[in-house]
């Protein structure tokens, strides 16, 4: 059996980062979302291993101990997320292709574990202005969580160089046929 790749996705809150993934999850491309872990615990009907591994937050600091984890993030205290090593691999293994949904420094930091068996891609909005407009267009957040989220773009935007493939979500059709497009060569290689 093939091993499997890594495709790693990364973006600024609001520039259609999700919309592009859902788009190449249904390609037939043989995708499958990488399971990450959590420390808080399981909402509604979610079951450990297939949405998340659901860890205590003393697991998942001895986990980091252990320098299992690609990447995590403490988001609040003693709330933590991240990309267990072991899990990636195991999916790879079993000829899947493993897709990652997270921040621009795990981005780099899976990058660098795996290689030339990941592709990195960065989505970015064609402009903050445009950002701006899109996140208030939600009207899910507060004038001040959007400067926050603006601020944030700012620092994202920054590392796009550092990335494998950037694509520019100005118009959708565009983009959603550029991202498979870059997939897809890579999957071929």
């Amino acid at each position: 059996m093939k091993s499997g790749k890594l495709i790693i996705f990364s973006a600024p809150s609001g520039s259609g980062k999700s919309t592009l993934i859902n788009h190449l999850m249904a390609q037939g491309l043989n995708l499958h979302f990488s399971v990450s872990a959590t420390s808080r615990p399981p909402r509604g009907a979610e079951r450990d291993g297939v949405e998340y591994f659901f860890l205590s937050p003393e697991e998942f600091r001895e986990r980091i101990e252990a320098g299992d984890f690609l990447e995590y993030q403490e988001v609040y205290h003693n709330r933590f997320y991240g990309t267990l090593k072991s899990q990636v691999d195991k999916q790879m293994a079993a000829g899947e292709n493993v897709v990652c949904d997270v921040d621009v420094l795990g981005a780099g930091n899976i990058k660098k574990a795996y290689g030339e068996r990941a592709l990195s891609v960065f989505v970015r909005p064609p402009s903050t202005e445009v950002l701006r407009a899109r996140l208030e267009h939600r009207g899910t957040d507060a004038p001040e969580v959007i400067d926050e989220r603006i601020a944030r773009a700012e620092f994202e935007l920054s590392f796009a160089p550092t990335f494998d493939a950037v694509i520019v979500n100005d118009d959708l059709a565009e983009a959603c046929a550029k991202v498979l497009e870059v997939v897809q060569k890579f999957l071929a290689e």
